[in-house]
């Protein structure tokens, strides 16, 4: 047993000795090589800091409209289609300007500046506010910025600060954009203005963006409206005034639309009438009341001249029992009650935009405005026309509304009356049938009803008339055309 141990002890000996050597011609344990491991890692971490990036040099920009535009950098070009609120890099290189810069496109900018000299009348300061970049409109530049003696931005004032500028350019007297001479002092590629200037913005904020679609929305209303007139010119003669009286002669019995840029009323024979909003101005339509003096009355800064006019005398005879039928007020006063209901409530806008048709050609029997005896006795003026015709006859809306009123009266007969908006309403009497209902929405030219003798009357006609605020206006002004197209051209 001891001679097997003492033969163990050797080999023991030159095992311990084999592992003694290899550690030294490793050089270090394994240990010592894992922490040596991690000293390497903490200094290659140490040694190679993240290097800042180079800022973007921007050459140019160009904005096509409120919402698209680009700007071209040394190394590449961005574009917008969100008026700068994001960016997206685009495929451009060399000279070339971005896709978006068609000339289709950039008609965008001429658009606008036409629209925008529909309110500001030629040579205003917004034919020159959509201008191309570096031509801003230094008229309407505030507080937050300088101009160079071109016009062109050479500073901008934000957050106290005031700021070199490389480029400018207004799209509207209010909304503009500027590219800054030194790309990394603002965060977005353009800063803008939604106040002419006042101040600027560095990016998009809410406010900022519900001001741009106001904009959007006011050229919108510029466009629709100016498409109601004549022509161009007209448009611009109406639209670029402060207050316009279309027509500015009138006579008694007649009705003029007045315009004004800002809201407020008109007044005229002890009458005041509210200016209601439509597309880019503010309207009323002002009824002349058969008992106005002629003269010139002040409306707004215009002036209304009111002329004289002579009316026809027409003498009836009829039966005594349609006489007596004059003589049943309740009857009349009921009716009276609902026609007035139905006239107090009216769209506060206008429901046309084309030209207003006569409802039947019939014959004229009694014009507007004649002086009505009715055996031998003053009954009336007649404000309405009277076209007679075969009994059946279908009658056509004059234009687009909302049926009023649609039933069978005392002296009227079966009535239709038609909401056109803003107080202006057409009356058709003496119906053999109705077609419509109130509440219906009725197209110029539907069939509403067919001509009968109905009610107070000597025989198969259409009694039809107009009534602005209650106070009937002559059905001649508006038959082929519209009150938009009563402004001498």
């Amino acid at each position: 047993m001891k001679s097997r141990k003492r033969r163990q002890w050797p080999l023991l000996a030159g095992a311990c000795i084999l592992a003694a050597c290899i550690v030294i011609g490793i050089g270090k344990s394994p240990w010592g090589s894992l922490s040596t491991s991690n000293d390497k890692i903490a200094d290659l971490v140490t040694a190679a800091p993240v290097p800042t990036p180079t800022p973007r040099v921007a050459l140019a920009f160009r904005m096509l409209d409120l919402d698209r535009g680009w700007v071209k950098y040394a190394d590449g070009t961005v574009q917008t289609s969100d008026g700068g609120a994001s960016w997206q890099d685009v495929a451009v290189t060399g000279t070339e300007t971005p896709s978006t810069d068609s000339g289709v496109d950039a008609a965008g900018i001429e658009t606008i500046a036409k629209l925008l000299s529909l309110e500001a009348g030629s040579g205003g300061a917004a034919s020159s506010a959509a201008t191309p970049a570096g031509d801003a409109a230094a008229a309407t530049v505030g507080t937050g910025g300088t101009t160079t003696a071109q016009g062109a931005l050479s500073t901008v004032t934000m957050n106290g600060n005031t700021l070199p500028v490389k480029q400018s350019q207004f799209v509207t007297p209010k909304i503009g954009w500027v590219l800054l001479a030194n790309s990394a002092a603002s965060k977005s590629p353009l800063l803008v203005t939604v106040d002419g200037g006042q101040t600027w913005v560095d990016g998009m904020t809410e406010a900022t963006k519900a001001a741009i679609i106001g904009e959007e929305k006011h050229l919108q209303q510029l466009k629709d409206e100016a498409s109601l007139y004549v022509t161009e010119a007209g448009a611009q003669a109406v639209m670029s005034a402060s207050w316009k009286l279309l027509p500015d002669h009138a006579s008694p019995g007649d009705a003029v639309l007045v315009r004004s840029k800002e809201p407020g009323s008109v007044t005229l024979a002890n009458k005041t009438y509210t200016l209601q909003p439509y597309e880019a101005g503010y309207f009323t339509y002002l009824p002349i009341t058969m008992d106005t003096k002629p003269g010139i009355y002040p409306i707004g800064d215009q002036k209304l001249t009111i002329q004289a006019k002579k009316f026809e005398t027409q003498y009836l005879k009829v039966t005594e029992q349609m006489e007596s039928m004059k003589q049943d007020t309740a009857r009349i006063d009921a009716d009276q009650k609902k026609i007035d209901l139905a006239r107090s409530k009216s769209e506060p806008t206008f429901l046309f935009r084309g030209p207003f048709v006569k409802p039947i050609e019939g014959i004229l029997t009694t014009p507007y405005g004649y002086t009505r005896y009715v055996n031998g006795k003053y009954d009336s003026s007649h404000m309405a026309l009277d076209l007679a015709a075969k009994e059946g006859t279908p009658i056509k809306a004059t234009n687009d509304g909302v049926v009023a009123l649609a039933e069978p009266l005392y002296l009227t007969g079966n009535s239709i009356y038609i909401d056109h908006g803003m107080g202006l309403f057409s009356q058709y009497a003496h119906l053999s049938e109705l077609r419509v209902k109130a509440g219906d929405h009725v197209k110029q030219g539907d069939i509403i009803g067919l001509v009968g003798t109905t009610g107070f009357s000597t025989g198969p006609h259409l009694h039809f008339t107009f009534w602005a605020h209650n106070i009937q206006a002559n059905p001649d002004l508006f038959f082929n055309t519209s009150p938009f197209q009563w402004v001498k051209q």
